[in-house]
């Protein structure tokens, strides 16, 4: 079912003549503009291509969806996942129109942190801390837009851990290089948001077939990463222009650094007494002193 949903352009164009007239418009409408009909409702999308609502119902049904809202949310995943940065620009402005965009950004990322919060699995997370926690060594792994979230995780863990190497992601050559001692002791946590990048992936693929652990964190059961996973963490993620909104994944890293802080409470007092007594010898952070504050006039 999965490799139909990641395949539906391929599958419908298969299915095409077995089709009735009506499923036939739909599927050609699909097909051409999958962009727009991800984000129409049964009554729309009947009304565009002219047939009737429950004809649709029926199309979906006949790719083996289990309703309509199932076939949509497949062709919303292959929105995000296909569109071009100029497609996502063009795509964003037929949404957004002359709406608030202030407003409509971070109201879609407060949605999207609820919705992580509501369909994700905790018992998953607490697999993750225990895996994380027996690792001889900690990889992380994320390019692109990605690379953001895995500098800030890597930055925390490096706080808590002795174990830990942040992939450089200059080339493929020098990826594969840093992972190339990984072990079954190990474990390598790689971080993908639409669009998928195909070094992640593949870099994966070598840390599982060296029987490493590997960890996902991404948006969807459907993303490439997850499939090559032990544990997966999923964080819905949405494209604002050509801008990747990472608000919930950032919120789930940031999880994942606190339970682990929590485990490891006793160790990382000591390194924080340690390092403040560093920042303070030599003046990392600026201090500001009551006696320098500024008289009134």
């Amino acid at each position: 079912m999965e490799k139909q949903k990641r395949d539906l352009l391929l599958r419908i164009g298969e299915l095409m003549g077995t089709f009735s007239k009506g499923q036939k418009r739909i599927g050609a409408f699909i097909i051409s503009q999958y962009d727009k009909a991800a984000f129409m409702t049964a009554a729309k999308l009947g009304e565009t291509v002219g047939i009737s609502e429950s004809t649709v119902v029926r199309f979906a049904t006949e790719l083996g969806y289990d309703g309509y809202p199932k076939l949509q949310k497949a062709l919303q995943e292959l929105v995000r996942t296909k569109l071009t940065s100029v497609q996502r620009m063009q795509f964003t402005s037929d949404r957004m129109g002359e709406q608030d965009v202030l407003t409509n950004v971070l109201t879609s990322d407060m949605e999207k942190i609820r919705l992580t919060l509501d369909e994700i699995h905790k018992e998953d997370f607490e697999h993750m801390i225990e895996t994380i926690l027996r690792a001889k060594k900690i990889y992380i792994l994320g390019v692109r837009s990605s690379a953001a979230l895995a500098s800030f995780l890597g930055f925390y863990f490096n706080l808590m851990f002795d174990n830990v190497c942040l992939i450089q992601t200059t080339s493929v050559s020098e990826m594969f290089e840093q992972i190339l001692r990984i072990s079954a002791e190990d474990v390598v946590i790689g971080i993908s948001f639409p669009r998928y990048s195909r070094r992640t992936v593949k870099a994966l693929q070598y840390a599982k077939a060296q029987n490493s652990k590997v960890i996902a964190i991404t948006d969807s059961q459907l993303s490439p990463i997850t499939a090559i996973a032990d544990h997966s963490l999923l964080a819905r993620s949405d494209m604002a222009s050509f801008v990747d909104s990472l608000v919930a994944p950032l919120s789930v890293i940031n999880a994942l650094i606190v339970a682990l802080g929590m485990r490891k409470q006793k160790e990382i007092t000591q390194t924080f007494e340690k390092l403040e007594s560093i920042w303070d010898e030599y003046q990392v952070y600026d201090k500001y002193q009551e006696d320098e504050q500024p008289h009134e006039q």
